[in-house]
C-alpha cells in the first residue's frame, strides 16, 4: 500500500499483542487501507544468522479513513485493533508529508530502506548480515551505493563491502 493516497486522511492503530497480521487482514476485508512498514532484523539462533522482518513500529498500524464517510468508530472494534491513538475525543491525525516520507523509504512490500547520510570516517553500525551489530567505519562510498567499511576482528582492521540499507549511522562514538 502506498501511504500518498490523498483521498483518505492517515491515523495510528496501536495494535493488541501480536496482531498485526489479523488486524491488517481485518481491516482489509472493512475496506480500510493500512500501511505496516517492516525492516530486516538479523539475529543469530543456533550458531547460524537469520533475517526476519519485523515491525518498524512494534504495536501500531497506519490506517487511512475517509474523513467524510466518519467511519473511524469500526476501526476501534476490529479484531486485533486495541484502539486508535487520540488526543481528545477525536482520532489524531498523522500528517500527510510524514507518510509520503515514510512511503517513499519503502519497497512495494512495505520493507523500510532508510538511506543514511554517510561520508568517509563515519562510525556505523552493520544492521544485517553475519556482521551485524559490528561497530565499523566508512572508508569510502562508490557511486552505485556500495559502502567500503573497517571492522576490527579479533585486533586486525578487515576491509568489507556492503550496502547503505545494512549501516546505521552512530553519532557520538569514537573509533
Amino acid at each position: 500500500m502506498s501511504p500518498d493516497d490523498t483521498s483518505n486522511h492517515w491515523y495510528l492503530a496501536q495494535l493488541k499483542p501480536n496482531s498485526d497480521r489479523i488486524a491488517v487482514r481485518n481491516l482489509g476485508r472493512q475496506g480500510f487501507k493500512t500501511f505496516l512498514p517492516f525492516r530486516e532484523e538479523t539475529s543469530l539462533r543456533r550458531g547460524k544468522f537469520h533475517t526476519t522482518l519485523k515491525p518498524l513500529f512494534p504495536g501500531y498500524v497506519f490506517v487511512a479513513i475517509n474523513a467524510h464517510s466518519g467511519g473511524w468508530r469500526a476501526v476501534n472494534s476490529t479484531w486485533g485493533i486495541k484502539r486508535l491513538v487520540s488526543f481528545g475525543l477525536e482520532p489524531a491525525l498523522v500528517p500527510n508529508d510524514i507518510m509520503v516520507q515514510l512511503g517513499s523509504h519503502c519497497d512495494s512490500d512495505g520493507r523500510f530502506e532508510a538511506e543514511p547520510n554517510l561520508k568517509p570516517n563515519d562510525v556505523v553500525c552493520m544492521t544485517s548480515g553475519p556482521f551485524s551489530d559490528f561497530v565499523a567505519r566508512v572508508e569510502s562510498i562508490t557511486p552505485d551505493r556500495r559502502v567500503w567499511v573497517l571492522l576490527e576482528l579479533m585486533g586486525r582492521k578487515a576491509r568489507v563491502v556492503t550496502t547503505t540499507s545494512q549501516l546505521r549511522n552512530i553519532k557520538a562514538f569514537r573509533f
